[in-house]
C-alpha cells in the first residue's frame, strides 16, 4: 500500500533509491547531503544490503563502480567539493559503461564555499566535469515528490542505458519538507540491467548490438571479461584501431541521442499563447512557477518550462519556444550557466535575460516579475 510521509528531499532520495533496488552505497559525509548517508547506514544493513563509509569521495566513486560490476545497483551522494573529486572516476564509468547513480546536493561557491547555503552552480560541472568527449544524463528535481520520482528514474536510466546518472539537487530541495506519497515497491516501474543469455565464451561486453546497449554480466556469474578506462574493442581490451574505436565511440553517444524521447523530462505550463517564457530548474523553478501564476493574474502572457532533465539539454523544445515568444527569462542561482544553453538553442530568435544570485539566497518571485519588463 502507498504510504503518506512528510519527508525532506534527502529522505525522499533514500526512499526512491530503496524502491529502485539500491543494493550498495558508498560515501563520505558532506553537508548538505549527509542525511542520505546517515539514513542508508541504518536502513541498508537491516534489509540485507550494503553500506560502507569510504575515506574520501574518490574512493566512494571507485567503490560504487566495483559494486555495480559485481551486479549491485550502486549509489553515492556528495556536494560540490566531493563531486569535484569524483570526476575522474565518473569518466571511467562513462568509458566502461558502468551503471551507477551520483547524487550532488549543491551548495554555494567554489572550493569549500558556503557548506550550508544553497546554489545551483554545478550545472555545467554535471555535464563537463570529467575530461574528454562523453555523454551523460543529469536530472534535477524541484519538489520533494519529484526527488523521489527522479531518484527512481536515475536508477532506471542508468541500468537501461549503462551510464552513470547524476541527480543534481540543491540544498533547499535537500532540506525542505513536503507531503509525499511513497509508492509500494510493486506499484512503480523498476528497470534492471539486461543480462547476457549467450554462453560465456561468446560474450562481448561492448558489442555493437541493435539496441545500442549491450548486456552486462556481473563478475562472479561465470562471465570473465576485461574492463578498462582506455579505448577498447568489443571484448573490453585496449585498442588503437580506428575501425574498433569509431563504432564503439559512436554507439556511446548514439544510445543517448536516439532515446531523447525517453530521457528528456520537462513540464510546460501556459505556453500556448505565451509572449514571455520562463525556463528554470530546481528550487528556482518553484519561484518561477509562483511568478508565472502572478504574472498571468496581472494580465501578462507568461509561460513556464520547468526542466527535470538538464542533460541532455532539451534544445529542440527551447528552440521552438524561442521562435514564438518575445522574451525568455532564465532564473538560476549561479553567475549564468543554463542561460548559455538557452542562448545556443534559441539561435538569436528572441531576447534572453538571466536572473542570477550568488549571495546564498534564493531567487524570489517578485524578482522574476520585475525582469519581465523588456
Amino acid at each position: 500500500m502507498p504510504e503518506v510521509k512528510f519527508l525532506s528531499g534527502n529522505e525522499a532520495c533514500v526512499e526512491g533509491a530503496l524502491i529502485a533496488g539500491l543494493g550498495f552505497y558508498a560515501g563520505y559525509p558532506i553537508t548538505p547531503s549527509t542525511e542520505i548517508a546517515e539514513i542508508l547506514s541504518e536502513r541498508l544493513p537491516k534489509e540485507g544490503r550494503f553500506f560502507i563509509q569510504m575515506e574520501d569521495e574518490i574512493a566512494s566513486m571507485a567503490a560504487i563502480i566495483g559494486a555495480s560490476i559485481g551486479g549491485k545497483k550502486a549509489m553515492t551522494a556528495t556536494s560540490g567539493p566531493g563531486f569535484s573529486l569524483m570526476q575522474e572516476n565518473i569518466g571511467y564509468a562513462v568509458e566502461a559503461e558502468i551503471p551507477c547513480v551520483v547524487v550532488n546536493v549543491q551548495r554555494a561557491g567554489p572550493s569549500t564555499g558556503a557548506p550550508t547555503s544553497p546554489a545551483q552552480g554545478d550545472m555545467m560541472q554535471a555535464r563537463w566535469g570529467t575530461h574528454g568527449d562523453h555523454p551523460i544524463i543529469a536530472l534535477c528535481p524541484s519538489s520533494i515528490a519529484e526527488t523521489l520520482e527522479l531518484t527512481i528514474r536515475a536508477f532506471n536510466f542508468s541500468e537501461k542505458y549503462r551510464i552513470p546518472v547524476i541527480l543534481l539537487m540543491d540544498e533547499v530541495i535537500g532540506h525542505m519538507r513536503e507531503r509525499v506519497v511513497v509508492p509500494s515497491p510493486g506499484d512503480i516501474k523498476v528497470i534492471d540491467r539486461l543480462k547476457p543469455t549467450c554462453p560465456p565464451n561468446e560474450y562481448f561486453p561492448y558489442e555493437n548490438v541493435e539496441s545500442l546497449v549491450p548486456p552486462l554480466a556481473a563478475f562472479g556469474e561465470g562471465y570473465r571479461f576485461h574492463i578498462t578506462g582506455l579505448f577498447h574493442d568489443i571484448s573490453g581490451f585496449p585498442t588503437m584501431r580506428a575501425d574498433e574505436i569509431v563504432p564503439w565511440f559512436n554507439r556511446l553517444f548514439k544510445k543517448i541521442d536516439d532515446n531523447l524521447d525517453d530521457i528528456l523530462l520537462y513540464d510546460m505550463r501556459d505556453m500556448e499563447d505565451a509572449e514571455i517564457a520562463v525556463i528554470s530548474f530546481g528550487i528556482s523553478a518553484r519561484s518561477s512557477l509562483a511568478a508565472q501564476k502572478q504574472a498571468r493574474q496581472m494580465g501578462k502572457k507568461v509561460g513556464l518550462m520547468k526542466l527535470k532533465t538538464i542533460w541532455p539539454f532539451p534544445e529542440k523544445a527551447v528552440q521552438e519556444i524561442a521562435s514564438r515568444v518575445k522574451l525568455i527569462l532564465v532564473p538560476e542561482m549561479n553567475h549564468g550557466q543554463m542561460i548559455l544553453e538557452v542562448q545556443r538553442a534559441s539561435g538569436g530568435k528572441c531576447v534572453i535575460k538571466g536572473i542570477n544570485k550568488l549571495d546564498c539566497d534564493i531567487i524570489y518571485p517578485h524578482e522574476i516579475i520585475e525582469a519581465m519588463e523588456v
